[in-house]
C-alpha cells in the first residue's frame, strides 16, 4: 500500500485552519531545516511548540520533551525525525488531541501511515510544510 497524501487543495485548507503546530525534533540550531521551517511558520502567525528533550527553548518558546506534555489542542504535528522513528512518534500522536500528522520532506514510513490512517487521521508524508504554506499564499 502506497502512501497517499491529501490533495494540494486539502493541504491548503489544513494550513488555513491550523493555528498550533508541534514540531517534533525542532533543533535550536539556526542552520538546521527544522529551525528554518519553524521560524517561517512562526513569523507567518502559527504558534510553534518545540518538542525536543535535548533543548530548553527554540524561537523563544519553552520546549517540551514529548507530545504528551503539550496542554491543549494541537492542529498539526510536524515531524523532523528519521523515517524509522516515525512509527514511535505516530503512537504518541495517537495519545494526544491532534488533527494532522505531517512528516517532513524526505520522510515516510508505511507502518506509521497505515497505523494512523486506520484510526481515521489525516496523514501527510514526504512534504515540506514551509513549501506547502508558500504555495497557499
Amino acid at each position: 500500500m502506497a502512501i497517499e497524501n491529501p490533495s494540494r487543495e486539502e493541504i491548503a485548507a489544513i494550513l488555513k485552519k491550523a493555528k498550533r503546530i508541534a514540531v517534533v525534533g525542532l533543533s535550536d540550531n539556526p542552520g538546521k531545516a527544522s529551525y528554518q521551517v519553524s521560524e517561517v511558520l512562526q513569523k507567518a502567525g502559527y504558534e510553534i511548540i518545540p518538542v525536543n528533550p535535548a533543548v530548553d527553548e527554540v524561537l523563544g518558546v519553552k520546549a517540551v520533551s514529548s507530545l504528551k506534555e503539550i496542554e491543549g489542542h494541537v492542529d498539526i504535528v510536524n515531524v523532523f525525525r528519521r523515517s524509522e522513528q516515525l512509527f514511535d512518534v505516530a503512537k504518541e500522536f495517537d495519545e494526544i488531541d491532534a488533527d494532522v500528522y505531517w512528516a517532513q520532506l524526505g520522510l515516510a514510513n508505511e507502518e506509521a501511515y497505515q497505523f494512523l490512517k486506520e484510526k481515521g487521521y489525516t496523514v501527510i508524508m514526504d512534504r515540506c510544510i514551509k513549501i506547502e504554506y508558500a504555495m497557499t499564499r
